[in-house]
């Protein structure tokens, strides 16, 4: 080989042109996988796909938009992966991870929001009061046509018993809003979905993943009572009923006597404060809340103590239960 034709190939050699063109050049090719054929249904959140024989499927990966990659291992020799429940209402991108002979090759699928742009309801929120009952409310989307109508339907975190609203609230004939009164089957976290009708556009979903704990709010504090003698009166209380059994402590407490006393819950929930004969009319309201969760609950009937014209005497008033 002459000189100018070795300075001519030293000179390729040198090109980053050229390496990349002959390091692609000395991969090893990739046997194609044919299509995996995957569907997401997303009301039961289940991935699932074709299975290919000897093909290893090493994780199922749901990318959402608030709480990021969200990775599951499927069984072995199954083709399918089951989600916890996540809100779905801004689109999440599904992948396979497959395992060929020679490195992971992901197949994705992108789950969209059908229909027109705001069309969804908005102002979606839910509440439970008195133990048993739950209202959800919800306004009709900007976008939304004159006709639209939307429905709601609830399902248990286990995915075992789902239900449309019974009893629909409505505004100019538009459903904006659900109230039941059965509320057997609600799990710690339950999904709710409210989809929508329309004689010439496609309306969009909202969906939403709440927990009792987070929404219920407690009715007043039950047998509220006040003794007192020359010289202190102590207030006592039993919690309110609320949906699930909870233990003392969870609860918190306002007072207001006279000025808003905050209150930790206890195995005897009382308030014991200094108050000398002869003392004047008060009164005392008393209010609950979660102790990690400030939502504040109806304050209860007021309980009137003390008498200026009253001198050492022990008595004891008592509050009628109220349901707020």
């Amino acid at each position: 080989m002459g000189l100018g034709a070795t300075a001519i190939l030293f000179c390729m050699l040198l090109d980053p042109v050229f390496l990349q063109t002959l390091e692609q050049q000395d991969l090893p090719t990739v046997a194609g996988i044919p299509s995996l054929n995957m569907k997401f249904d997303s009301w039961r959140m289940e991935l699932s796909w074709d299975c290919k024989e000897n093909t290893t499927y090493l994780e199922c990966v749901m990318i959402h938009k608030d709480k990021g990659p969200i990775e599951i291992t499927p069984q072995e020799k199954e083709c399918h992966c089951k989600f916890s429940d996540y809100s779905l209402h801004d689109g999440v991108t599904l992948m396979v991870k497959v395992n060929s002979t020679q490195r992971p090759i992901p197949e994705t699928l992108v789950y969209t929001n059908a229909g027109g742009e705001g069309t969804a309801a908005q102002n979606f929120s839910c509440f439970i009061y008195n133990a048993n009952f739950m209202n959800c409310s919800w306004a009709k989307g900007q976008a939304a046509p004159d006709d639209v109508q939307y429905f709601l339907y609830i399902r248990d975190s286990r995915k075992k018993r789902e239900r449309e609203c019974p009893c629909y609230i409505e505004d100019s004939g538009t459903h904006v809003g659900c109230h039941l009164e059965d509320l057997s089957g609600l799990a710690s976290y339950n999904y709710f979905l409210v989809n929508g009708t329309s004689q010439g556009t496609g309306i969009q979903f909202f969906d939403s993943v709440l927990s009792w704990k987070k929404i219920e709010i407690f009715s007043p504090p039950n047998n509220i009572s006040v003794h007192c003698t020359r010289s202190h009166c102590l207030i006592q209380w039993e919690k309110p009923k609320t949906r699930h059994n909870l233990p003392n402590w969870e609860f918190k407490y306002q007072l207001d006597i006279q000025k808003q006393i905050e209150v930790s819950g206890n195995w005897e929930n009382n308030y014991n404060f200094p108050s000398p004969e002869p003392r004047a009319k008060h009164t005392v309201k008393i209010r609950a809340s979660d102790a990690r969760i400030e939502k504040w609950g109806a304050w209860s009937q007021a309980v009137e103590f003390g008498s200026s014209r009253l001198k050492g005497y022990s008595r004891r008033f008592h509050a009628s239960k109220t349901n707020g």
